[in-house]
């Protein structure tokens, strides 16, 4: 029998873990919630969900003892999906309340003042800029359901990460893949099949690795 990787969910009070939790465990992970260091031993990837401004979360990780292994995690190229406020932290700063982030990508996160309505919310066509197997299996331009009101920007220096983009007024970072890190400005856990085809491609991703 395939094992199921071990999936961490960074628990760092930002909202209700339950539908990604589930959403991992329908497409084959072992989840166990993760809100101190100890609850990252044995894990083979960290999830990092979240809703809500960068400060809070940062000082919510802060407090928890997690932002030192998280930055840690990252620097070791292991297996790691943010999603929504989740990449968002990737970056090195946000624009929303100047906070400083996990710093795994050169850039910041920026408000989207071109939208024509923020926060934005609903389906919205997610449009990839380059072949990567997390979107195995799902048609390009595919509808992913987001809530937000910024996104993350690369610098110049690292917009090779960008993976897919979105319009909404202007063209945003909806997605980033690096080595064995990946996040999602959509929520892929409130996007039906094509969210859960682009979560059972991460686990697949955290087996082979």
């Amino acid at each position: 029998m395939t094992r199921r990787p071990r999936l961490a969910v960074v628990d760092y009070g930002a909202g209700n873990l339950v539908s990604i939790d589930q959403a991992l465990m329908r497409v084959g992970g072992e989840v166990v919630v993760a809100d101190d260091p100890a609850a990252l031993g044995g894990a083979d990837a960290l999830v990092v969900p979240g809703v809500g401004a960068a400060e809070p979360a940062m000082a919510r990780l802060d407090e928890r003892g997690l932002t030192a292994p998280l930055r840690a995690w990252l620097a070791g190229g292991r297996p790691f999906l943010g999603i929504c406020l989740g990449v968002q932290l990737l970056f090195e700063a946000s624009e929303e309340d100047g906070a400083e982030t996990l710093g795994a990508v050169a850039g910041r996160a920026v408000r989207l003042d071109a939208a024509p309505t923020l926060p934005h919310i609903g389906w919205n066509q997610v449009e990839r800029t380059r072949p990567h197997p997390l979107f195995d299996g799902i048609a390009d331009g595919a509808d992913f359901y987001f809530v937000h009101s910024y996104a993350g920007e690369p610098a110049p220096r690292d917009r090779g990460v960008v993976l897919a983009t979105t319009e909404h007024g202007d063209r945003f970072t909806s997605a980033i893949a690096r080595g064995a890190m990946v996040g999602v400005q959509f929520h892929p856990e409130r996007s039906g099949d094509v969210g859960l085809r682009l979560l059972a491609n991460f686990v697949d991703l955290v087996r082979a690795a």
